[in-house]
């Protein structure tokens, strides 16, 4: 009686019938590329221009003091403004905030927030005074 309800364990008889059996990968994208731990993909290729931002100096309404803004950009969300927006603080030792869409910089920093948007590969342009 013992040895009726004993399963065995040496793998049985193989699958008579798969569900699978019929499906081809024709037509399918290739799978992605497995990396090994610890290294890193390669990088992807960056678009030449990402687009014309416009580069202002402004002192009205700001009680007299000079803050630079770059606005006008196209394609990008709001993540990406604010880690352009901490670049250029890290780059020109000030502080500076993203507001309505636009990344504002204290002081007249124009050249080095030029340098930061070329560097990310958008088209800055001075306008205004």
């Amino acid at each position: 009686m013992a040895d009726a309800k004993r399963i065995p364990t040496d793998g049985g008889p193989g699958l008579v019938q798969t569900p699978f059996a019929g499906l081809s990968s024709a037509g399918l994208p290739p799978a992605p590329e497995i990396l090994p731990m610890g290294s890193t993909p390669p990088p992807k290729p960056a678009r030449k221009h990402r687009g014309r931002v416009d580069i202002f100096r402004v002192k009205a309404g700001r009680g007299g003091k000079t803050v630079t803004v770059a606005k006008n950009f196209m394609g990008i969300g709001l993540p990406e403004k604010e880690q352009l927006a901490k670049a250029m603080q890290r780059a020109c030792g000030t502080g500076g905030t993203v507001k309505a869409g636009q990344i504002e910089i204290q002081g007249d920093k124009r050249a080095e927030v030029a340098r930061i948007l070329t560097e990310a590969n958008f088209q800055p342009v001075f306008a205004g005074g």
